[in-house]
């Protein structure tokens, strides 16, 4: 019996070593083994959880030779760590880890170091500004509009907001820019444009963070709905190749439109989504560049927590 216990101590610390670094193959094939269970059996109890996945797939996942990357794909890997007794979403974190080291050799593409990073400072400068978490305010609509320039820089970002409060006496609301990465926030601009005054600004330059109060011109009584826009000026960074919108709260309609300068245009677009930082992208979808207006677009009709998003390829 002490042999026996000796075994599982060493499985349990590779288990433990294999979540913590890495990588999603070694951390899985550990998890498995440590509970002693054969694939067939793992197919079993994810099939009990509705997915379906086969026993072949899973050997390749173990071996490294392929990663599930498909929604379908993603939802097996969380009942996963669920039917294998694993924390919350410690698999998804270590394939989007493998997804961070990929977005570092492409600059300009958020990675999940970057978003927590961002998620961060940004909880550090709504407590500067006295903000809650909790607004007061759900989202019936916003729509988002976001101006390429001519050397490829992520140039203007306006957005317009339409809102219902859900108690009284609301009467601003904290905007959020992150700009692209190496953006100087002190060289950012907001601007008021309707229905509301720009307030107090809090910069971050490492992350490129900026978070703006807009002030309403009245205090807003539960069930008032509110329409008000604004728009971040930047152009302070490089080269610019997707644009991202996070919100921890559900909501309305979402839409975004990217529009380029008519004398730099992207080769391709598509669209995407991401369930949590932690999570790899997935929901890629490609998007024709009208010809007339040089802008592509996509719309949510009820917005969920996590990230949604525009990428694109340059020549």
């Amino acid at each position: 019996m002490p042999h026996a216990t000796q075994h599982a101590d060493a499985g349990t610390a590779e288990l433990d070593s294999a979540l913590r670094g890495g990588p999603f193959h070694v951390a899985l094939r550990a998890a498995i083994a440590a509970r002693g269970l054969p694939l067939q059996r793992v197919q079993h109890h994810l099939s009990r959880y509705g997915v379906k996945v086969g026993v072949t797939s899973l050997s390749y996942w173990q071996q490294g030779a392929r990663r599930p990357q498909r929604p379908e794909s993603l939802r097996a890997v969380r009942a996963l760590e669920e039917i294998l007794h694993l924390p919350e979403e410690s698999l998804i974190r270590l394939l989007a880890e493998a997804d961070d080291r990929a977005a570092d050799r492409r600059s300009g593409v958020r990675s999940y170091r970057s978003l927590i990073e961002a998620a961060g400072v940004l909880e550090r400068l709504l407590a500067e500004l006295g903000a809650e978490r909790e607004s007061g305010l759900h989202t019936l609509g916003h729509h988002e509009r976001v101006r390429i320039g001519a050397c490829r820089e992520l140039a203007e970002r306006e957005s317009h907001h339409i809102v219902r409060a859900y108690r009284d006496g609301v009467d601003r609301f904290v905007a959020v820019h992150h700009g692209d990465p190496g953006s100087v926030p002190d060289r950012m601009t907001v601007h008021a444009l309707e229905n509301c005054r720009t307030g107090r600004v809090r910069r971050h330059h490492d992350t490129g963070v900026l978070a703006a109060e807009l002030l309403f011109d009245t205090r807003l009584r539960s069930g008032d709905t509110f329409l008000f826009r604004y728009a971040v000026e930047d152009g302070t960074a490089g080269v610019s190749r997707e644009y991202v919108h996070g919100t921890d709260a559900p909501g309305g309609q979402y839409a975004l439109q990217v529009c380029f300068d008519a004398g730099a245009l992207p080769v391709r677009c598509h669209r995407f989504t991401q369930h949590s930082a932690a999570a790899p992208r997935g929901g890629r979808q490609e998007l024709a560049l009208s010809g007339r207006h040089h802008s592509v677009h996509l719309v949510e009709p009820r917005v969920r927590s996590g990230y949604v998003g525009i990428a694109w390829d340059w020549e």
